[in-house]
């Protein structure tokens, strides 16, 4: 389980909860058999991704100067071969393109060009010549592809449209997604340099790297009155509730010492995302009952 990383998997699930729900705002139907597809179809990339990056990152020998601090790899510690997991690679890529099938035969062609960024994305992120990982963007790919594209992709999927509300609900889900790389980033500064990962914290800084999170993880939260203005109502106002648990989640970001104790910030900033995720489509249901 160390290559797939369940816990990292709410930054999959939420923004299909999101997409679905603003959806079914607008349009007042959605097919559920499709919205359950989205769910799989984002689950497998968010798994993909994830052992795309164990086996990429011991391939690049990340693992050689013995300082990281991140959660443990499974190939790295010889608990996969190298592979093994490639061979979960293009089994799961494999169901997720039958997924996909499934998808473009109901709604087009536009599902399979989202389809296949989506795939080349997440293989990208750790593989390829110049990997994402590697550069100063893996904020801002999380940000669209975590967020734009996947919410965004739901709601078109599921109702052949999109509206204004899903696009600002898009860019919350998609910061909240980035706030967790930027923690697993900026926990990983030191050793990120050593290896050659010129990531944003590594490239930029810690003063950087936290004013980053800060306005990652503040950010939604400013757009919840605007959401709620434009024919959402109080209920969009919902995830308002968690502000002070992302307040205490950036005091904490701030004062944690180097090393493992960022470990615990990154699941928070996880669920923190989910909830986020559960209590905004929660707010979108219930404008759509009240009408």
């Amino acid at each position: 389980m160390a290559a797939v990383r369940p816990r990292s998997l709410p930054i999959a699930v939420g923004p299909v909860l999101v997409g679905a729900s603003f959806g079914y705002l607008h349009s007042g139907a959605i097919d559920p058999v499709a919205a359950l597809l989205a769910f799989a179809a984002a689950l497998l990339m968010q798994v993909i991704t994830n052992m795309q990056n164990d086996v990429g990152y011991t391939v690049r020998g990340g693992e050689r100067s013995g300082t990281r601090t991140g959660l443990p790899r499974a190939t790295a510690n010889g608990w996969l071969s190298i592979g093994q997991v490639r061979t979960g690679i293009f089994v799961t890529a494999l169901l997720a393109s039958a997924i996909g099938i499934a998808l473009v035969a109901w709604r087009g062609w536009p599902v399979l060009a989202i389809g296949v960024a989506s795939l080349l994305a997440a293989l990208a992120y750790m593989g390829g010549p110049k990997p994402i990982a590697y550069t100063p963007f893996g904020e801002l790919t999380v940000f669209i592809f975590f967020g734009l594209v996947a919410v965004l992709g739901t709601d078109w999927l599921l109702t052949g449209a999109v509206s204004q509300l899903s696009f600002l609900a898009a860019i919350c889900i998609g910061s909240l997604s980035a706030a967790a790389l930027t923690v697993n980033n900026h926990r990983d500064i030191a050793h990120d340099r050593q290896v050659g990962r010129q990531t944003f914290a590594a490239s930029f800084g810690a003063g950087a790297s936290h004013a980053m999170l800060a306005a990652l993880l503040f950010g939604p939260f400013l757009l919840l009155a605007p959401m709620a203005l434009l024919d959402g109502g109080a209920p969009l106002l919902l995830p308002a509730l968690l502000a002070p648990t992302a307040w205490r989640l950036r005091r904490d970001f701030v004062r944690c010492p180097p090393g493992t104790a960022y470990n615990a910030i990154l699941f928070r900033t996880f669920l923190l995302e989910l909830w986020f995720a559960g209590l905004l489509s929660a707010g979108a249901l219930l404008a759509a009952m009240l009408g």
